[in-house]
Order: C-alpha cells, then structure tokens, then sequence
C-alpha cells in the first residue's frame, strides 16, 4: 500500500510545487496562456492515447460511454458549485481548472494504485508524462489566484490537499486490488477522460486563449504532439 501512495504522491506532487512558483516567479500573462494551452494539448493526448485505451480494455464501449458521462457530471456539480462559491470569472475560472485536476487526478491515481497491486511494472514514461503535463495545468490557475491576493500559504494548502487526496486515491486502489483481484481501472480511466474533456471545454481552453490568444492553439498542438511522442 505504501508503495502505491508513494507513486500517487509523486506523479501528483508537480501540482504543488508549479502552484507554488508563481508566488516567486511573476508569470507573464500571455505565458500562462500558452502554458495552459500546452497544458490542454497533453490532457487531450492523455485522454485519447492513455485513458481511453485502459479504459476500454475491460468494458464494452457502452459501458466506457456510460463512465465518461459520469465523469461529465462530477465535473459539472462540483464546477457549479465552486462557481457559486468564487464566481464565474477571475478566481471562479481558476478553480474549475483545479477541480478539473481533482476530477483528472483522482482516477488517474487510482489506476496507478490498482496496477501496483496487480503486480503491473509501473510505466515510468508515464508517470513522467503525469508530472510534466500537471506543471501547467497548476500554474495556469494559480497565476490567477496568486494575482487575487491568495497568499503561498493558501495557494500551497490548496495544492497539497489535492496531492493528498490523488495518494489517498492511489492507497485505495491498491486496497480494492487486494481485496479483489477482479478490479480493474478501466471504469475511474472512463470516468477520468470524460471530467477531463468538460473541464477542457469549459475551463481550461477558454482560460487559456483569453490569455494567450493564438499562441495558446499553437501550444495546444505542441503539448499535444510532444505528449504522443513521448508515448
């Protein structure tokens, strides 16, 4: 189990530490755009080259249908109500972006705790992918929240309890492994694409071109061929 949350730890842990640069290091503008594009490019990689893949392994397409639209509604709850918390706009959008990483992450962790379990070699290529392609997807939004005045003490507590939660994620899916044999991550992979393709479409690509305008298409193309090639 400790191995399994060691790995859901690591390949989450970028999250933390890109979310707390941006209270050092000033992030122009037009950059956090471009880098939330790259961002997007990669999710978009991740979804149809990783998580679709794993999670159609196992389940009839219907049933992988079924899971992502799950996904769809667990992103669109918990993104109405952060909005009705912060607002729709300046800290609002920057949190969607962030429940996007909960809705992406989560599952994300619980695959990798499941294929500790199962005895499956963890991919380092894609854990490093995981690693890089959250750097942008948390200085994106921190940028924003950093700009409203939030402080690197809540801006870390925030990121850290996101860390903690994709381990916990992690923890449990070696314990379900355990406890069953039969369990497989191909429904929280379904489930994963399809909160991750809300969240693009709503949060995330709209963030990004407001800031980078037509640099963020182009970063969304490289993040997105950078990500199958590195595959």
């Amino acid at each position: 189990m400790l191995e399994a949350l060691g790995w859901g730890l690591l390949a989450q842990s970028s999250l933390l530490l890109a979310g707390l640069l941006v209270c050092w290091v000033t992030v122009p503008t037009r950059l956090v755009g471009i880098l939330g594009g790259f961002g997007a490019g990669a999710m978009i990689a991740a979804v149809s080259f990783d998580l679709l893949p794993e999670g159609q392994a196992h389940i009839e397409p219907w049933q992988t249908g079924v899971w992502m639209m799950v996904g769809v509604a667990v992103f669109l709850v918990a993104d109405r109500i952060v909005e009705r918390r912060f607002g729709s706009a300046g800290a609002g959008g920057a949190m969607g972006i962030i429940v996007g990483s909960v809705v992406d992450g989560v599952p994300e962790s619980a695959i990798l705790g499941i294929q500790v379990g199962t005895g499956f070699t963890i991919s380092l290529s894609f854990v490093a992918a995981v690693f890089i392609s959250n750097v942008p997807q948390a200085i994106a939004p921190s940028a924003d929240l950093a700009a409203s005045g939030w402080s690197a003490k809540k801006l870390g507590g925030l990121w850290l309890l996101v860390v903690l939660a994709c381990g916990l994620a992690a923890a449990l899916g070696y314990l379900g492994t355990d406890a069953s044999g039969s369990v497989q991550g191909d429904r929280a992979a379904a489930l994963a694409a399809g909160g991750l393709l809300a969240m693009l479409t709503n949060s995330l690509i709209p963030f990004s071109f407001e800031r980078g305008g037509a640099l963020a298409g182009a970063a969304t193309a490289v993040g997105f061929c950078l990500s199958v090639m590195s595959s």
